[in-house]
């Protein structure tokens, strides 16, 4: 299609009157649009560019609302070849000025006197009257008054209307310049809530308290000073708050690796390393907060209810729960982790709670089928008791012998073994047993419940034992849960 410029006496075409194509570098421009869905302030800015190329062509027939496609405006109208960025309202190539083929040369009483004079000499030659010379000098002085008088008076007009238009043009590029400075500073606090750092957590407990498990700030940032001195620096990619934060985020709601690392623009490796490093200091630091405390402090701290049942004697009530894992290749293994209670392959381990709530002894893994009796005799519990403590256990914890050889006393719900029924004696104290009891599923759906990782499938590399130690990825993780939820506000005393 041939193209060509619509200012007046401008002959550029794209191509020649045989069809060729000319190849003088001259490119041609479309009006530009006006954009009334973009908001207020670039709808009134491309409506003024429009009417301004308008009114620069100055044709009859282009209007504002009668611009066709193929009405277009040469590179030889600009001082750079190219319109200007519409927002660049004070550029010179905003607007086409160049070679616009409609600038009125007005004609002055100069011009008319000495074109008079030079046809008077013309005719007359070297005899003219003087008098008629001297009436043609006295209209040239009076023209020359008259003409400065015009002059000055449209120079004066000029520079009111320049400083009108630069008026109008700055007081509209300081709105501007303030609604985008304003803008920018919404989007960077916009931009801030979404980041995962410390200022975006720091007034919002209830966002703490969803991505940690952890009830307020404070208690976060108390964490990660205790952690500070001994986090791993092998990554520089991640600050120490948000190696923190990504631990307690897959520990709280179980997410994919690859999940944390699109949250933290991060590489998946990167997340996977921070994770086990992380959670190796972590184990470390607050293993100490799972602790058995004190028979004298066990004894001051006794609920009431629990002092009504049996005294001051109960030092732990002790059960077993089950983490599902992934099912191994090893025929021998698969056998040996599958659990006929849950019909899935589990780890199990022994956990022991203080009649406050609080947890104070967590076993390593075990296979699932192995009994809760060699779990609890096996795994240091025993060691813990003192002569005098009571311990509160299930029915399937068949222990009294165990716990006898320590000099200790463990309460268990009674069988009928073979009765019809069971004695009114038997009757109340395996009622007050379960009702003490109920506390440890709640506990442990406390544990479960702020810490989702445990409800999930462990892939077999977490059961695994770690390098040098005897204590698997598995456990450690369970630990830090653990340690984690002696931070909160106890179940058992809410109740």
């Amino acid at each position: 299609m041939v193209k060509g410029c619509s200012v007046a006496n401008c002959h550029n075409r794209s191509h020649d009157r045989h069809g060729n194509r000319i190849s003088n570098g001259v490119r041609f421009f479309s009006f530009p649009a006006w954009k009334q869905h973009l908001g207020s302030q670039i709808s009134e800015l491309t409506k003024r560019r429009r009417m301004a190329w308008v009114s620069a062509v100055r044709r009859k027939t282009i209007t504002f609302n009668n611009i066709s496609r193929n009405t277009l405006v040469c590179s030889r109208h600009f001082h750079k070849g190219k319109p200007a960025y519409e927002m660049l309202e004070c550029d010179p190539d905003w607007v086409p000025s160049l070679h616009l083929g409609h600038t009125d040369v007005k004609a002055t009483l100069h011009g008319w006197i000495n074109q008079s004079t030079r046809r008077l000499q013309a005719v007359t030659g070297d005899h003219a009257a003087p008098a008629l010379l001297d009436v043609a000098g006295q209209m040239k002085d009076e023209a020359a008054t008259a003409d400065d008088a015009s002059q000055m008076n449209e120079v004066d007009s000029n520079d009111n209307a320049a400083e009108k238009q630069e008026c109008h043009l700055c007081s509209c590029r300081c709105a501007e310049i303030n609604r985008l400075l304003e803008e920018n500073r919404r989007l960077k606090e916009e931009l801030a809530r979404k980041n995962m750092d410390e200022d975006s957590f720091k007034d919002d407990d209830a966002k703490v308290k969803y991505y940690t498990g952890l009830p307020c700030f404070a208690l976060l940032m108390g964490v990660l000073t205790q952690l500070l001195p001994c986090l791993p620096q092998t990554s520089r990619k991640l600050p120490p708050f948000q190696m923190l934060l990504s631990t307690l985020m897959r520990l709280r709601l179980n997410l994919p690796i690859q999940h944390i690392a699109y949250l933290f623009s991060v590489d998946r490796k990167t997340v996977s390393t921070t994770f086990r490093d992380t959670i190796g200091t972590m184990f470390k630091h607050l293993k100490p907060l799972v602790h058995w405390p004190e028979r004298h402090c066990l004894q001051a701290t006794m609920p009431h209810q629990f002092v009504e049942a049996f005294g001051s004697r109960v030092a732990v009530i002790v059960d077993c729960f089950e983490i599902r894992i992934e099912r191994t290749s090893n025929l021998k293994a698969r056998a040996q982790t599958f659990s006929h209670y849950k019909h899935q392959h589990t780890l199990k381990y022994l956990i022991g709670f203080t009649p406050r709530g609080s947890i104070s002894f967590i076993s390593q893994g075990w296979e699932s089928h192995v009994s809760d009796k060699h779990v609890t005799e096996n795994s240091g519990l025993l060691n813990q008791l003192l002569p005098g403590d009571l311990v509160l256990a299930d029915r399937g914890f068949d222990i009294r012998d165990s716990v006898g050889l320590v000099c200790a006393e463990v309460k268990i719900p009674a069988f009928t073994r073979g009765c019809s029924q069971l004695d009114a004696k038997d009757v109340e104290e395996t009622r007050r047993i379960a009702h003490l009891r109920v506390h440890v599923e709640r506990v442990i759906g406390c544990v479960q419940t702020n810490y989702t990782i445990l409800n999930g499938i462990v892939p077999v590399s977490m059961v695994l034992p770690c390098q040098g130690e005897d204590k698997t990825f598995l456990d450690k993780i369970l630990t830090v849960c653990c340690a984690l939820t002696n931070m909160c506000p106890s179940v058992v005393m809410k109740s």
